[in-house]
């Protein structure tokens, strides 16, 4: 493998925010190595850390594992100047007080995958700004970002802006009356994020903690499913008020959802669980609106809220049109039917929290 060819790999790389340019033509890719069973690849940053420095390095490390045979070892290195500018946009200085006014920041999170978990905070964000709240949602969900594809925002690209200290924000995009950012809004159609913790964890903090969020009532996080170390480094580095769990009723998900609660009070997390929201919680087919079907099970999010001494925020109901709407970017809760009355009055119950 020549170091021409490899420079071919990355030209497959582009970046959003230079006019969709790939990185070979930006004069990014400082050097090529070359080795027996090995190819290194250093980006160079000039004068300013780029917002979207995590982004790029996952993207070729993606293009690399795609072209290359799974035997060679490749690494992303980065280099940066070192000047003022890059020292106040460099992930690792990035603290709270760039998010000073947002009042409270909810993490919405599940056990485990296929709850419905995203379903649920889109449509959380929408019905808490019908209620008139200014409201922003961070697509934590670094391996399956879903907010671009349930808010009809996907091929949207979010801008960057430089403030008077020289410091890079990221705009969100706005839509619905909510403020989003999402990865999914910087990867390529059909990419996958080939990123281990660290650097998903850096990743994220850029994704929350370097948006121009502006003045916020709340800011929900989309967090990924489980409890890993991508939850805790989430924790630590963002000020959290507390976490709303998503569960299905049937006992599969609810014996992750005790993991999911165990781990936000443990001592070195220690984040207060405001309630389970119960999805999926029975099926009303459209043409029999007042019929239940528990096909899941029944009360498996209400007993489990009591074992833990927690609320049950609502129960949300299996319904086609919820599905239909986030598929085609409308998300149900703009709506005035049953489900979306269901989103409303999980709104009511989080906000009656007082956290906001």
């Amino acid at each position: 493998m020549t170091k021409q060819e490899i420079s071919a790999f990355l030209r497959e790389v582009r970046h959003p925010a230079r006019e969709d340019r790939d990185i070979v033509s930006l004069n990014m890719v400082q050097s090529i190595e070359v080795g027996e069973a090995r190819v290194c690849v250093t980006l160079a940053f000039p004068k300013k850390r780029d917002p979207l420095a995590e982004y790029l390095v996952g993207a070729v490390k993606a293009a690399l594992v795609r072209h290359l045979p799974a035997s060679v070892k490749t690494e992303v290195k980065t280099v940066v100047e070192e000047d003022s500018a890059r020292k106040k946009n460099d992930v690792t200085s990035l603290d709270d007080s760039q998010i000073s006014g947002v009042k409270s920041i909810i993490g919405i999170a599940s056990g485990k995958g296929g709850v419905g978990k995203s379903t649920v905070a889109v449509n959380l964000a929408i019905a808490l700004a019908r209620l008139g709240y200014r409201v922003g949602l961070a697509d934590a969900d670094v391996y399956g970002p879903s907010v671009p594809v349930m808010t009809g925002t996907e091929g949207l690209t979010p801008e960057a802006e430089t403030d008077e200290e020289g410091r890079e924000w990221i705009l969100p995009i706005v839509k619905f009356g909510v403020k989003w950012m999402s990865i999914g809004y910087f990867a390529q159609k059909g990419q996958a994020l080939i990123w281990r913790g660290p650097m998903a964890c850096n990743a994220l903090k850029q994704m929350i903690l370097q948006v121009r969020w502006g003045e916020l009532d709340f800011l929900l996080i989309d967090m990924p499913p489980g409890t890993g170390d991508i939850h805790i480094s989430l924790v630590q580095d963002v000020p959290m008020k507390g976490a709303v769990i998503v569960t299905t009723p049937q006992k599969v998900a609810l014996a992750d959802v005790e993991k999911g609660v165990s781990m936000f009070r443990n001592p070195n997390v220690n984040r207060p669980v405001l309630g389970i929201v119960e999805n999926m919680a029975w099926f009303t087919p459209a043409e029999l609106p007042d019929n239940k079907y528990f096909i899941f099970g029944r009360d498996g999010g209400a007993k489990l809220a009591e074992t833990f001494g927690l609320d049950l925020l609502a129960r949300i109901p299996l319904v086609q049109g919820i599905r239909e709407s986030g598929d085609e970017g409308e998300p149900v809760a703009l709506g005035s039917g049953p489900d979306a009355l269901a989103f409303l009055e999980l709104a009511r119950s989080l906000a009656a929290k007082d956290v906001g």
